[in-house]
């Protein structure tokens, strides 16, 4: 089974994420969407309802499975059997950034990172503006799947 691991906060899940995660169900047997925890990191919204938008999202799609994790992400890779870590990359920002992880992470395992590029229709959104948007009233409800509401 070709598994990969699509890690994040997800604080919320954008379109982004879901772009990516649609795609990559078609590379991969399984994508296995994991929540990172970071107690040291404070969250619009609960890990609950984190895990709950991005369930939601996928309640259709069997080869989407949702878990959450504490540590690093090549010894959960193999905790659950991954062979790949699946990244997004919207600018050059995130590839030097990204390309950096992927790098360590080869060198503590012989785990792959795949990167996709976001779609340009996606390519402007992150998480951190989700969230300014939301902090200031605005309509969020364009950026991120129908699963994420705010309370």
């Amino acid at each position: 089974m070709r598994r990969a691991l699509f890690p994040g906060s997800f604080d919320p899940i954008t379109n982004g994420h879901y772009d990516i995660i649609k795609r990559g169900i078609k590379l991969f047997d399984e994508v296995v969407v994991a929540i990172g925890v970071n107690s040291s990191k404070k969250y619009m919204f609960s890990l609950e309802e984190r895990k709950q938008f991005i369930e939601e999202a996928f309640k259709d799609e069997p080869k989407i499975k949702v878990v959450t994790y504490k540590g690093l992400t090549v010894d959960f890779c193999k905790e659950i059997d991954a062979d790949f870590i699946l990244r997004g990359l919207r600018n050059p920002a995130d590839f030097e950034f990204e390309k950096a992880i992927a790098h360590t992470n080869r060198k503590l395992s012989t785990i792959e990172t795949v990167f996709l590029l976001t779609a340009a229709r996606t390519s402007f959104i992150s998480s951190s503006i989700v969230r300014d948007v939301i902090k200031n009233n605005g309509d969020y409800t364009k950026l991120v799947p129908k699963s994420v509401r705010v309370k």
